[in-house]
């Protein structure tokens, strides 16, 4: 009897600690952008989701679990696996950067209002700079991936390794990039985009031979043909 009773209360006790832990994070996420990280506490997040503070830190970890949380969705946003698909597809060098430049232009544009809200911020407190370092890990850990594609494609220019690939990679298509054209300076994603590809190409990748980008002359042609 008592047996049946529990295994019939648990999925009542499961969607209330889902529903418990949605309203924490809702409320972290309105108080950290309405306010900014370093001046929300736990106790003021516990009592916007109208919980106590232990709840908060056994139902997600503390303020910077729900930090974590909230970006989690950047992070694994689906682009980021389509864009390596994407990559590992194509032999053309120019096309590996501009699918990295789409994918990460997704991945920021369907999670702007959290990416630009909470990284724009100074997130100085050392249990935001270790979020945000995980995060950046990630991130460069992608990138790495596509730096060694144009390797594998003998495509990066002859002073470039694969650290200064990354690291270019990183400067054109980072989240800085993104933060500063389209966030502080208001450019539109799909301008953000192009110029991010274009200037992440010429950066990147070795000059076509001369061999390569000469038309072929009509047979018959003289080399004085004008």
């Amino acid at each position: 009897m008592f047996i049946g009773m529990s295994s019939y209360n648990s999925p009542r006790r499961t969607d209330a600690a889902l529903s418990t832990r949605a309203a924490i994070l809702e409320s972290g996420r309105r108080l950290f952008l309405a306010d900014g990280y370093a001046n929300v506490t736990v106790a003021g997040i516990a009592s916007a989701a109208r919980v106590a503070v232990q709840t908060v830190y056994g139902s997600t970890g503390g303020k910077a679990a729900i930090l974590a949380a909230l970006l989690a969705p950047a992070v694994e946003d689906p682009a980021v696996e389509q864009t390596l698909t994407g990559i590992a597809a194509t032999d053309d060098p120019r096309a590996v950067i501009a699918i990295t430049a789409a994918g990460t232009r997704q991945a920021h544009e369907r999670n702007w209002e959290l990416v630009w809200g909470l990284l724009h911020q100074n997130l100085t407190e050392p249990s935001a700079a270790s979020v945000m370092e995980a995060i950046e890990a990630a991130y460069i850990g992608a990138l790495t991936a596509v730096a060694d594609r144009l390797a594998a494609l003998n495509a990066l220019r002859p002073e470039l390794d694969r650290a200064g690939a990354v690291d270019l990679l990183w400067f054109y298509l980072g989240q800085s990039a993104w933060l500063t054209l389209v966030g502080k300076r208001g450019w539109d994603f799909d301008r953000a985009e192009a110029w991010m590809a274009g200037a992440a190409q010429q950066a990147l990748l070795s000059a076509p031979s001369v061999a390569s980008v000469t038309r072929r002359r009509p047979e018959g042609s003289s080399e004085s043909a004008r």
